[in-house]
This record gives C-alpha cells, sequence and structure tokens, in this order.
C-alpha cells in the first residue's frame, strides 16, 4: 500500500510538469525543487529526544521500567467506595528512573508515584486509587506512566465489577 501511494504520487508529479512534448519541463523541476527548499525552511526538522527513529539504536543505558503486574482485576467493588492497588516496579536499566507523569483515561482514577529517581536494581511504586461514585457495571482504566524509559510509555490497566447500590457481591459457591 505505501508503494502504491509513492507511485501515485510520482505520476501525478511527473504529469503535471509535462510540457507539450511530453518531456519533464526543466523549469518545472526547477520551481519543485525551490517550493521543496522552501517548505523545509518553513517546516524545520525537530529532534525529540524521546522518540527513537527506526534508523536509530535504542540507548542501552537507558532506564528499564518493568512491572510485576501489568494489570490488576479488583473483582466485585461496592457503589460509592473507593479502592486502592499498587503496583511495583523494577528498574531493569543501567541509569535511574524517573517518573515525570501518569495520564489517567478519567477522573475517578487516581494515581501516585514514587518521586525520587529509582536507581538501577531499585524498587518503586504506582498506587491507584478509583472511585466507583457514579459508576455502574464493568470498569477497565488504563493508566499511561511516562518516564525516562525507551518507549517513554507503559501503561498499566485497573478493572472490575461496580456493583449498583443496594447490591451484595454474589457469594462464592
Amino acid at each position: 500500500m505505501k508503494y502504491q501511494i509513492l507511485l501515485a504520487a510520482a505520476l501525478l508529479f511527473s504529469a503535471c510538469n509535462r510540457d507539450k512534448s511530453g518531456e519533464v519541463g526543466t523549469e518545472g523541476m526547477n520551481a519543485a525543487a525551490t517550493d521543496a527548499a522552501s517548505d523545509a525552511a518553513a517546516n524545520p526538522t525537530v529532534d525529540n529526544p524521546n522518540v527513537v527513529s527506526e534508523d536509530e539504536a535504542p540507548n542501552p543505558n537507558a532506564p528499564v521500567m518493568k512491572f510485576t503486574e501489568s494489570e490488576f482485576d479488583f473483582g466485585d467493588i461496592k457503589a460509592d467506595s473507593k479502592v486502592r492497588h499498587t503496583f511495583t516496579f523494577t528498574n531493569t536499566g543501567k541509569s535511574p528512573l524517573l517518573i515525570q507523569d501518569a495520564i489517567v483515561s478519567c477522573g475517578c482514577t487516581t494515581p501516585s508515584w514514587t518521586k525520587a529517581p529509582v536507581l538501577p536494581g531499585a524498587q518503586g511504586t504506582m498506587e491507584v486509587q478509583f472511585d466507583s461514585r457514579g459508576k455502574q457495571g464493568i470498569i477497565s482504566k488504563q493508566i499511561a506512566v511516562r518516564a525516562n524509559t525507551q518507549p517513554n510509555i507503559t501503561t498499566i490497566l485497573i478493572k472490575g465489577n461496580v456493583l449498583t447500590v443496594g447490591a451484595a457481591a454474589p457469594s462464592p459457591l
């Protein structure tokens, strides 16, 4: 598909720059080169240190965040209650790990995490609180943890079943 698009673009470009004899005109080529140069000047490439390009090798000394579990199921959650779970992670990389932020999928979920740099081999925590007030039924909430790792986002998940007001949890058989 990618090559079909490139081929179509090349055909379109050459079709637009043909003179009456069917050959590519040099004026069209010079204008295209000038347009490309002005586009490059107007839209310079900006290197993002948090993104590894396809041709760039990842930093072998970067910190690595390894969670003991990437998902936690609360099971049945009482209506209008708050539940918490603490995720534990280890820095298995070669440099200190620093969490910059934790982005949640809704306001009912509140993360808190280890603020100090986590040295190689050391552990840190990410505590997640879920408030079931106003919620009902099956829930699934993602927490995107942004750190100085490669890739810089690691996702963890909480899930559960918020019971309706007055409903009791089913008894185990």
